[in-house]
């Protein structure tokens, strides 16, 4: 399956430049049969067995990230489905096209009258759509199929996809729709109902690594296993922007193409050095690891590229921890698994997990930062210094075997990663004084503050409603969560612990999940939220909406208020706030219902509003 074969019309390399211009390897070496695809052996399996027992669908949908082959994919099926053999006598689709035939060379050649390609990105209307579903009902002039490739299919607007429902739906027996696109969520559900979905994996570095070995041969050219394992790693799974770099690679150096070369090509830092860098924060040697933070960017590597590789170290030493055999990876040099696996065995996993969500969001930092390099030096100075840190639960431990919060700090502070004493480094030992204040006669009289008692176990909290629930969800700033719990759910039971609840369309399938995690994490206690086909009640929303109602009628037939409004006609009650909500208010004198105690004279009101 990763063999390269260049007997496709584009692959065929043996002209002189003088004779053809020079084409990028991505579209010299693009597949033209199945077999020439990599690392897509479940598609071209399904597809062998549909088309073997004559089970194809009228629409294939095919998603991945970018450079996967989604698009060659597309055309490929467009000639399996139209070829007609060598001898032209074939009478059914094959997964295996000749590429000779008149239908498998025009197809290649993008001139094919039955086979026709739109890109969505750029032909988005319902217009563009309204000549496809025009050209259906016409036979294929001199295919087996009439086939419509749209590529970046998620780009159609709303209108463009409806229209193209009802015939994608019961499409006529001679035509084939082949969709691709990279965002798969962007598609309406409508449309993937009616297609047969293939989703293109990410090729492996190690089927990389030789796909890009063997066309590099081909080329003239020589890389070394590390140029080969730099440019599969940078690649991040996707063919074409792999073609690309060794591409610029096959330029940038010679027919000997090192690791060293790759990596001033991609701007990537030394991996020796990253290494030795991860090393000396990790050993809270300060100086050291920013003298290498130093020589790295004046080296040419980008801040940000560090950081981003420090990320992936601290990924892949956890990995080590955890799966073992990941050290067997053949795509990383056989000194980097060695050290790895040294490192990996001293770092524990609270270390590395704290390390890597310091550098995930020290990255954010230096990629916002007026200077980077400065940025990136204040991360590993705080990185050092939190190494330094004993984990929370080390910390639970320490302070109860020493008999206290008192007694843990007289215990404290170990020399920081500099050196000891006062001026070594980032966990320098502190001293923490405990003298009490005089009462005036000096230091005689002064007596030492008493021992800090350890605080009493927090007691769980108590909801009593699921209002209190809301309330709690807007505190915690969880503001879609709240504002579906008042506006689009109806309780059907509550109590502490566990709650039933029916959702409205409008609602998250996920809320009784979500909401269950975060009540359990707030309270300290389990709770049960699940979904119920009964009524329920009304949803709070509608509840103060009810609440607020009701006020305003007591507020409207209060005497007090409707003698201010005869004596501003044309006034109307705008808000009624509960008092019982607000401070203790002194209640109004019912003689002060007459009008005539307040001079309203004295102000010109025109239709106002009052709250009451």
């Amino acid at each position: 399956m990763t063999d390269t074969k260049s007997s496709s019309p584009e692959a065929s390399g043996d002209q002189t430049p003088d004779q053809t211009p020079y084409r990028v390897l991505a579209r010299k070496y693009r597949p033209s049969t199945f077999d020439e695809l990599v690392g897509q052996e479940a598609l071209v399996r399904t597809l062998a067995n549909a088309i073997d027992r004559g089970r194809l669908a009228h629409a294939f949908i095919l998603t991945g990230v970018r450079g996967i082959g989604k698009t060659t994919t597309a055309r490929i099926i467009a000639r399996a489905l139209n070829c007609i053999g060598e001898d032209g006598k074939a009478d059914k689709p094959t997964i295996t096209p000749c590429g000779v035939c008149d239908a498998c060379v025009s197809i290649a050649e993008d001139r094919h009258v039955d086979v026709l390609e739109m890109d969505a990105a750029s032909h988005t209307g319902i217009d563009d759509v309204r000549d496809i579903i025009d050209g259906v009902k016409y036979a294929a002039v001199s295919a087996r199929f009439k086939v419509y490739i749209i590529d970046e299919v998620h780009m159609l607007s709303r209108n463009a996809f409806n229209a193209l429902l009802k015939t994608l739906e019961e499409p006529p027996e001679h035509v084939k729709f082949i969709f691709a696109t990279t965002e798969i969520r962007k598609i309406p559900v409508t449309v993937l109902s009616r297609c047969q979905r293939f989703d293109l994996r990410r090729v492996e570095s190690n089927e990389l690594m030789t796909h890009f070995g063997n066309i590099a041969k081909q080329e003239g050219a020589e890389l070394e296993d590390e140029a080969l394992a730099l440019i599969a790693r940078a690649a991040d799974g996707s063919v074409r922007d792999g073609l690309s770099l060794l591409d610029r690679a096959i330029a940038h150096g010679s027919d000997q193409i090192s690791g060293a070369e790759v990596r001033a090509m991609l701007g990537l830092a030394d991996r020796t050095g990253i290494f030795d860098l991860f090393e000396q924060v990790m050993s809270g040697d300060i100086a050291t690891a920013l003298l290498t933070l130093r020589g790295l960017y004046d080296g040419g590597a980008d801040p940000v590229v560090v950081l981003q590789d420090l990320l992936d170290l601290t990924h892949w030493l956890t990995r080590l921890k955890v799966v073992p055999s990941a050290a067997e990876d053949v795509t990383v040099p056989e000194a980097e698994r060695m050290r790895g696996g040294e490192m990996a065995g001293k770092l524990t996993m609270p270390i590395l997990s704290r390390t890597w969500q310091m550098l995930l969001k020290g990255l954010g930092e230096v990629r916002t930062a007026p200077t980077a390099i400065s940025a990136a030096e204040m991360i590993l100075v705080r990185l050092a210094y939190a190494t330094e840190l004993p984990p929370p639960g080390d910390l639970v431990k320490r302070i109860e075997d020493a008999g206290g919060v008192q007694a843990a700090i007289q215990q404290s502070a170990s020399p920081g990663p500099g050196g000891s004493g006062a001026s070594g480094g980032p966990a320098a030992q502190s001293h923490i004084s405990t003298n009490a204040v005089g009462n005036g006669n000096g230091g005689a009289n002064a007596q030492a503050a008493p021992a800090i008692a350890a605080q009493p176990t927090q007691a769980r909290l108590h909801l009593p409603n699921f209002e209190a629930v809301a309330d709690l969800m807007r505190q915690q700033k969880e503001a879609l969560l709240d504002q579906q719990l008042r506006d689009n759910v109806h309780v059907v039971h509550f109590e502490q612990g566990r709650i039933e609840l029916r959702l409205d369309e409008m609602a998250s399938s996920n809320l009784p999940n979500e909401l269950g995690a975060i009540l359990s994490n707030l309270t300290g206690e389990r709770w049960v939220v699940s979904v119920s086909g009964e009524a329920g009640d009304e949803t709070l929303s509608r509840q103060a909406a009810g609440r607020k109602a009701d006020r305003q009628q007591v507020v409207e037939n209060d005497p007090l208020v409707k003698a201010v409004m005869e004596k501003f006609p044309g006034a109307k009650i705008a808000d009624v706030k509960d008092l019982n909500l607000t401070p203790d208010i002194p209640a109004l004198d019912p003689d002060m219902a007459d009008p005539d105690l307040v001079d309203f004279e004295t102000a010109d009101f025109d239709d106002g509003d009052f709250d009451v």
